[in-house]
């Protein structure tokens, strides 16, 4: 536990990458109090800067893991496993309760957008005593949680989970509801004494290249969120979800995203995956020009790509390529 000057903590660029933690978690002591046995002190550590570490302990890239001290002579400790470990715990002694304010301010703020950035925005307003709304265009409360992650890699249980508590904590979430649509933005500008706009993760960057406007060729959130949306109204039987099953995939993006695609497309039984990386294929170890404690630029191998190397017999990815033409591809996202 004596790893001298932590960096795992302390969220900073270096070199254009992200380095520690970004919401600045205070790893060291819940990591100490975790070793010592004192769990319900862990988590009280863990909350006071994660609303949601049942999310990020298991979503999160981890840039904390990258600038961990024991990191420069090895394998860094498994903060993001060790998260997890501390909030799943919490819910299942029951530690995790609802914790409405005890004074309200009389203040009302408008949330829109019911992702991690609205989830949160909510919490932390309605801890300060604010009454809070959130609206939310899709059928559930969760944004990019609830249908930009595939099931398998965020148990939509866990984000409904939350969602309740929330509730159960005074939030208010009306779902079906476009803002500037259903309900026109000056109603809330008279409703509201504040607003705070938390939209945007479902808007991909698209590819303006040829033979784009063919058929077959989705961005990433569509595909994947009406897959989840599928999935959990109906376990896939409406059929309403683009699939990839007995068909050649290509995923553009070597991202997390990009996984995502490659993971859902083998669960469709798709015939083959490809994943298309317009970078270089990264080292193996740190090179001396990306020394610690930059976000370790070497080779990582995530949950898709493990899939699909598994039923193919190797790594779905192609490095070095920029693609400029889509008129060959059968199914593309």
């Amino acid at each position: 536990m004596d790893c001298g000057i932590p960096f795992c903590h302390t969220g900073k660029i270096i070199s254009g990458m992200a380095s520690g933690r970004p919401v600045n978690n205070l790893i060291p002591e819940w990591n100490d109090l975790v070793y010592r046995g004192r769990w319900r002190e862990a988590l009280d550590r863990l909350h006071k800067t994660n609303n949601f570490p049942e999310f990020t302990g298991r979503v999160c890239p981890a840039p904390c893991e990258g600038s961990c001290t024991v990191g420069l002579n090895g394998s860094p400790v498994t903060i993001k496993n060790i998260e997890k470990s501390i909030i799943d715990k919490g819910f299942a002694e029951g530690w995790v309760v609802p914790e409405p304010p005890k004074v309200r301010t009389g203040k009302k703020v408008a949330v829109v957008g019911s992702g991690p950035s609205g989830l949160a925005c909510a919490a932390q307003l309605n801890k300060a005593g604010h009454t809070v709304t959130v609206y939310e265009r899709a059928d559930r409360a969760g944004g990019l949680l609830m249908y930009g992650i595939p099931n398998m890699k965020l148990d939509k249980n866990y984000v409904q989970r939350r969602v309740d508590l929330l509730a159960a904590e005074g939030v208010r979430f009306i779902t079906g509801t476009e803002i500037g649509k259903d309900i026109p933005a000056s109603q809330l500008k008279e409703e509201y004494d504040a607003i705070v706009l938390c939209g945007g993760a479902t808007r991909g960057r698209d590819l303006p290249i040829e033979g784009r406007e063919l058929q077959g060729i989705h961005l990433a959130m569509e595909f994947l969120s009406k897959n989840t949306k599928s999935l959990l109204d109906s376990q896939h039987q409406d059929g309403a979800y683009i699939s990839a099953e007995g068909k050649d995939v290509i995923v553009i993006g070597g991202g997390d995203t990009g996984t995502d695609c490659v993971g859902t497309s083998i669960r469709h039984q798709c015939r083959s995956v490809t994943q298309f990386e317009i970078m270089p294929r990264p080292a193996e170890t740190r090179q001396p020009n990306n020394p610690w404690p930059e976000w370790p630029r070497v080779l990582k191998v995530d949950y898709g790509q493990e899939e699909a190397a598994a039923l193919q017999g190797q790594d779905p990815r192609k490095y070095l390529i920029s693609t400029k033409n889509s008129s060959a591809t059968s199914t593309a996202v």
